[in-house]
């Protein structure tokens, strides 16, 4: 059964992600005159950075390399590197969107989000909807609709979070990509495109000339790093149904900072209707998580097993199977090639003593 320290140091590490990744959403703000492209570059290459100092002090560079050897075809390579882009969109759009006026419509694509992946997932792969997640989803479909007949469109910047996720969703579903791997190939691959729009707009020049991005630059890097340390640990300790409730944090505190901080009214992320069809989608779909946390907490009690895990987006089975037979290969080729480079150094000895 899980125990209530597990528990309580889940939801602890959830909550201060939430935190840590809205208080990224402000960054642009601090960082003025940064324009929020700007902001997004220098994001990438400071999470890269802070993402080699965790991997290295965790000593997990043997596991993303096996995992890379495990990559044989172009079809392969092809799929594990499409989600770079995307990601790199996602990025630029949440440090661009508070500093000019919309984010309050990232902050509804992120409500929209868990809604969205649902839906994928009953369409995409089959999965089991509960009454409670279909009408979550009705609700938040009438709010959209609403608008879309009202005003004619929902913003771009919305629609752009919540079906842009999804695709990388998948994607790194198809192949079971470790998160800290895809995320730092991914960040490997973004490295070039943010290096030349530094350089182009003038990136480097401004942040050299003020003393204060000295000390910011990093700590948007160690916040990126930490906040996403602190949501693997909540996946690893927490079941699927109270991390899921859990991640409903982030887009409510980005909520209120858009209201409040960046004084943006309702009206301009969307009408009233639509906002509470959104919270009453939200409302019920908490209602369904939590439920669903209680009767398998019941359960495990009934049968003393401990509920599973998340470890990133679950993968299906053949291509966990495919990723475990790429690894075990690939360790038996590091024992080979030790055993091989011994047995030269002997043969190199015994020629050595031959020779005198």
């Amino acid at each position: 059964m899980l125990t209530t320290n597990q528990t309580f140091q889940g939801t602890v590490a959830s909550v201060s992600s939430s935190f840590l990744f809205s208080m990224m959403f402000l960054f642009g703000l601090f960082m003025l005159p940064l324009t929020g492209t700007q902001v997004a570059s220098w994001r990438v290459l400071m999470m890269l950075l802070s993402l080699v100092i965790l991997v290295s002090l965790t000593k997990q560079w043997q596991r993303v390399f096996d995992y890379i050897k495990t990559l044989k075809t172009v079809k392969e390579w092809l799929i594990f590197i499409l989600p770079a882009p995307i990601l790199g969109g996602q990025i630029w759009l949440f440090m661009w969107a508070p500093v000019n006026g919309f984010g309050l419509d990232v902050t509804l694509g992120y409500f929209l989000l868990p809604l969205v992946m649902i839906v994928l997932g009953r369409f995409f792969y089959h999965e089991y909807m509960s009454i409670l997640q279909w009408a979550a989803a009705i609700f938040a479909a009438l709010g959209i609709g609403y608008d879309i007949v009202q005003y004619g469109s929902v913003s771009w910047v919305t629609l752009f979070v919540c079906l842009g996720y999804p695709p990388y969703y998948l994607l790194r579903r198809t192949l079971s990509v470790p998160p800290i791997t895809g995320l730092l190939f991914d960040l490997t691959l973004l490295t070039p495109v943010v290096l030349i729009v530094l350089y182009m707009t003038g990136g480097f020049d401004v942040a050299a000339q003020d003393v204060k991005f000295w000390y910011l630059l990093p700590l948007l890097g160690a916040f990126s790093a930490l906040a996403m340390s602190l949501t693997m640990i909540a996946s690893s300790k927490l079941p699927v149904s109270l991390f899921g409730a859990l991640s409903y944090i982030e887009p409510m505190l980005l909520f209120v900072l858009s209201i409040t901080i960046l004084s943006q009214s309702l009206e301009e992320g969307g009408s009233l209707f639509m906002y509470g069809m959104i919270t009453l989608a939200l409302l019920v779909m908490m209602a369904d998580s939590v439920k669903g946390y209680l009767v398998r907490q019941r359960n495990d009690r009934l049968h003393g097993y401990r509920e599973l895990q998340i470890g990133g987006f679950p993968p299906r089975r053949h291509f966990i199977n495919q990723r475990i037979d790429g690894v075990l290969k690939a360790h038996r080729f590091r024992k080979i090639r030790r055993y091989q480079k011994k047995m030269d150094k002997i043969q190199q000895k015994i020629e050595q003593l031959d020779a005198k």
